[in-house]
This record gives structure tokens, C-alpha cells and sequence, in this order.
């Protein structure tokens, strides 16, 4: 059993642990209050924006050279964009991430790795870190970008992104990341950024309907603005949700360290107690047998 010193000892560490976590959550809280604003803000906009350009890629003829983005090609060398966060103690967000791209490469692009055909862009220290211990190609790495996240520098990389795409470096390019839900609640996706999916009438509209547009200027000039603005506006996105499923993660995660080091305060003051009381007994049978010694 502890003895009271070193349950006291106790009791301030976690006391202490308690202070540290309770201050995170509140900046976590503080962080996620403007990162949820942000992406609600712009989940509209990227939505309808994504809307306009599948209506207007349904309307394309897939076989000619309308463009680039839409090209359907085998995938034999892959490209994958994995988005962690550049700190911890946010719960299971890296780890998610993690699992769900192992998973992706050993199930759906094992052939592309075993052939050295598989690469990766790193977002966040995270994601950096344990791939860059392991045997994968990492391309590029982008732990900077959190730390001031504008379009700007989004932007940047959706360029490089679809010139590897147009000048056939790869063909195909996906991204793994956590899409915020609520401060509780991530949802882990992975979506093909390029090409661009055709969009499949049926689901769409619930029946057969041929999307026909009168554009002007021309389709050629159309979509050559279009397409590049819309991918831009869709990476952007993407870091906003992860951005914000970051602090909702470490705000969750401090909110249950703190309430578990409430409990272990109150387990450990009980316990203290106890051995308070059974040392005073002690004391008190002690008293109480050398007065009946001497009294013998």
C-alpha cells in the first residue's frame, strides 16, 4: 500500500496534469470555434461549385480532349495525398489516417507499390514522420501549411498536383483525411481528386436525363477556367475539414483527460483518507496498549 507521502505526491501530479489538460481544451475549443466558422462558410460554395462542375463534365464527351482533368487511364502510378495534423494528443485523428492509407495500399494498390509505381505527399508531421521511417516514396512534404492555412498556398499545391496529372506522371490521385463532422465526431474519407469522376446520370437525377448546356464563351474556354479553379477550391476544402476534425479531435481528447484525472483525484483522495484513518488507529491501538502496559 502507498504511503500518505506518496499518495499526496500523487494527488499533485495529476492535479497538475489536470491544470494542463483543462488549458488545452480551452484552446483547442477557442481554435475549433474559428475553424468550424471557415468551413462552414465554404462547404457551399465548394459544394455547389462541385455540382456545377460534374453538370458540366456530364456534358463532355469523355473520348475527346476537351480536357486533360477528365482523362480515364489505367492506374498504374498512383499518387496518394495523406493529411495528418502536425501535433498530437488529438485522440485516434493520425492514427485513422494511418490505418485507413495501410489499408488502401495493401488491399487496392498493392501491385502499384510492389512495381515502385506508388508515391505519396505528406500533410502533417504525423503522416510525415511514419512514412518517412518506412520504405515509401515520399515526393513532397507539407508540414508547413497548417501553421498559416490560406488558399493562396493551397493553391500551390492543387498546381502541382494537376500538372503531375496532365503531364502523365500519374494516373491516378487520391487523398486520405478526416472530414469534420461535429467537435465530437470525425469522418474519415477518401475521395479521388483526379481525374475527374463523370458523373453517373442515374444516381443523379433518379432517372435518364442527358445534361445539355448552351455555353458561352466556348466549351473549350469553359472549362479550361473552370476545371483548374473548381480542383483548387476542392483541396481547400479538404484542409479546412481536416483542419477543423483536428481541434474537434484534441478538444474531445482534453475534454475526457480532464474528467479522467477528476476521477483519479477522487480515487486517490479516498485512498488517502483511508490510509489516514488506518494510520491514526494504528496510533490509537498504540496509546492504548502501552496504557495497559503500564497500568499491568
Amino acid at each position: 500500500m502507498l504511503s500518505l507521502k506518496e499518495v499526496r505526491t500523487r494527488i499533485a501530479s495529476v492535479k497538475s496534469t489536470q491544470q494542463i489538460t483543462s488549458a488545452m481544451k480551452m484552446v483547442a475549443a477557442s481554435k475549433l470555434r474559428k475553424a468550424q466558422k471557415a468551413i462552414l462558410q465554404m462547404r457551399p460554395f465548394a459544394a455547389r461549385l462541385k455540382v456545377i462542375l460534374q453538370d458540366l463534365t456530364a456534358s463532355l464527351n469523355f473520348a475527346d480532349d476537351s480536357s486533360v482533368f477528365t482523362e480515364q487511364r489505367e492506374p498504374n502510378k498512383v499518387l496518394l495525398i495523406l493529411v495528418s495534423s502536425n501535433r498530437g494528443l488529438c485522440g485516434a485523428f493520425n492514427a485513422n489516417v494511418i490505418k485507413a492509407a495501410n489499408n488502401l495500399i495493401e488491399t487496392k494498390y498493392n501491385n502499384q507499390y510492389q512495381d515502385g509505381n506508388l508515391s505519396l505527399i505528406t500533410i502533417g508531421k504525423k503522416v510525415s514522420e511514419f512514412y518517412g521511417n518506412r520504405n515509401f516514396n515520399i515526393i513532397e512534404v507539407y508540414d508547413h501549411i497548417f501553421d498559416k492555412l490560406t488558399f493562396e498556398s493551397v493553391s500551390l499545391i492543387a498546381e502541382k498536383l494537376m500538372n503531375f496529372f496532365a503531364e502523365k506522371e500519374y494516373d491516378r490521385i487520391e487523398v486520405v483525411y478526416n472530414k469534420f463532422k461535429n467537435a465530437a465526431t470525425q469522418i474519415l474519407s477518401t475521395e479521388q481528386y483526379l481525374p475527374i469522376k463523370p458523373v453517373e446520370e442515374e444516381k443523379k437525377y433518379g432517372e435518364d436525363i442527358k445534361v445539355d448546356y448552351i455555353f458561352e464563351p466556348s466549351k473549350e474556354e469553359v472549362i479550361q477556367d473552370l476545371i483548374p479553379k473548381s480542383l483548387k477550391i476542392q483541396l481547400y476544402n479538404i484542409m479546412l475539414e481536416s483542419f477543423a476534425a483536428e481541434h474537434g479531435a484534441r478538444m474531445t481528447a482534453m475534454h475526457l483527460a480532464t474528467d479522467n484525472a477528476q476521477e483519479l483525484i477522487k480515487n486517490l483522495n479516498l485512498t488517502y483518507n483511508k490510509a489516514r484513518q488506518a494510520a491514526i488507529t494504528n496510533e490509537i491501538l498504540e496509546i492504548v496498549s502501552g496504557a495497559e502496559a503500564l497500568k499491568g
